[in-house]
């Protein structure tokens, strides 16, 4: 009997053993990758802390029925490393909204239903009134507005429609628990502020109001998040000579993201929790406005001057204005802000037979001030994010994979309607 039991219990620390150095591979694979282009990613690699680098890269494999599955590879990891999310919790909110609109299921009342925003406390009184004066004060068009340009407006205004108490419940249950998503973006506010949210009501095309809900007020308090960075800030025109407090900012995780994603990309192969309860309409109506291009849109209309048709593609292409890869197209949320650039990306090439994800962040911010607008976005940040894209991009074209992908999902008209 001893025999048998120190049998099994070598047999359980030969896998234990087996399983650390798989995944101690894969940690590592990223990191081989990059030393292949120093040019590039030498700077990246010697100092991947101080810039914070994290990153997420997904191969997918497809069988014979075209059901994918999913190996992931990571670099520098690590959740205890704090970093500003900025926009890229737009994509959570956007689907939380689709998900809250099915869930009240009240008939007229969708996506595309004008919903008006009211003021319900005097700091909010500038706050309701779109940016975007040609774009229809819809779901829908919110949620185009945050895929395309990353609108600010269009996030707050779904962030009145759900209400922070929803917001942190549902990221909760989905198992985010985690996640914070606790204020409005570009509007300064006190956090007892961004505690209560504004009234929303939804009317027909004749006026007729479908529902109103009443402004929200969170009572539950948040977990402690204790995060300062960097050596100062600005305050106003003045230098204050100590760290930046993120603790009463937004928190999520690079993972949350990559998973957030992915439950929407490929909803049944994840656990059933972690899923949206989206329509079909409402996934191809994501798919389509997460990987179109501004020019693509009538309304809201953008300018291709202001709004070219890399804007807010950093994986592969950085900050360039020039000419797209013609087969391509990037299903992605960027975010950028306080020295911090992230996107959470899933890349498709119908036409070479490509499809991965790719999801990283990076800290831009070499004289450690906040504030300050002196970001090395341009010199760091972008470059690292346009040579990471073409890395694993050039990577996947020559890599061997079983089975074609079968990519109609993605077959999507562009032509807004």
């Amino acid at each position: 009997m001893r025999i048998k039991l120190l049998f099994i219990f070598c047999f359980c620390s030969i896998l234990v053993a087996a399983q650390k150095n798989k995944d101690l591979s894969k940690d590592i694979f990223l990191a081989q990758l990059m030393q292949t282009k120093p040019e590039d990613f030498a700077s990246i690699l010697a100092n991947k802390d101080s810039l914070n680098v994290q990153i997420i890269y997904t191969q997918i494999d497809r069988d014979k029925k075209n059901n994918p599955s999913f190996t992931n590879y990571t670099f520098n990891l690590n959740n205890n490393n704090y970093f500003y999310p900025a926009s890229t919790v737009k994509m959570p909110i956007a689907f939380l909204a689709l998900e809250k609109l099915n869930n009240l299921n009240i008939p007229g009342v969708n996506k595309y239903t004008k919903m008006v925003v009211d003021s319900s406390i005097s700091a909010q009184q500038n706050f309701y009134a779109p940016t975007n004066t040609n774009s229809n004060p819809t779901i829908a068009n919110y949620i185009k507005q945050i895929f395309l340009v990353s609108d600010n407006d269009a996030f707050n205004h779904l962030y009145e429609f759900l209400g922070q108490e929803y917001i942190q419940q549902k990221l909760k249950e989905k198992g985010y628990s985690d996640a914070v998503i606790r204020h409005r973006l570009n509007i300064s506010l006190s956090n007892e502020q961004n505690r209560t949210t504004n009234a929303v009501s939804f009317y027909d095309s004749s006026g007729k109001l479908l529902y109103h809900q009443d402004a929200q007020y969170n009572k539950n308090n948040f977990a402690s998040l204790n995060v300062q960075l960097g050596k100062g800030y600005y305050r106003g025109n003045q230098l204050i000579n100590e760290p930046f407090d993120f603790s009463t900012k937004n928190r999520i995780y690079l993972q949350d993201l990559h998973d957030i994603l992915q439950s929407v990309l490929f909803s049944d192969n994840v656990d059933q929790k972690k899923k949206f309860n989206l329509t079909k309409d409402d996934v191809a109506f994501v798919l389509k406005w997460m990987s179109a291009y501004p020019r693509e849109s009538k309304l809201p209309y953008y300018d291709s001057a202001n709004y070219w048709d890399s804007y807010c593609k950093f994986l592969l292409y950085g900050s360039e204005k020039g000419s797209l890869l013609p087969d391509v197209r990037i299903f992605n949320k960027v975010g950028d802000a306080y020295g911090f650039l992230t996107d959470i990306a899933y890349i498709v090439d119908k036409k070479n037979n490509v499809e991965f994800m790719l999801c990283a962040t990076i800290s831009c911010n070499s004289d450690g001030i906040y504030n300050d607008d002196k970001y090395d976005y341009e010199t760091v940040g972008y470059p690292f994010m346009k040579h990471l894209g073409q890395l694993i991009y050039q990577y996947e074209l020559k890599r061997d994979k079983k089975h074609k992908a079968l990519l109609n999902k993605f077959d999507i008209e562009y032509k807004d309607k």
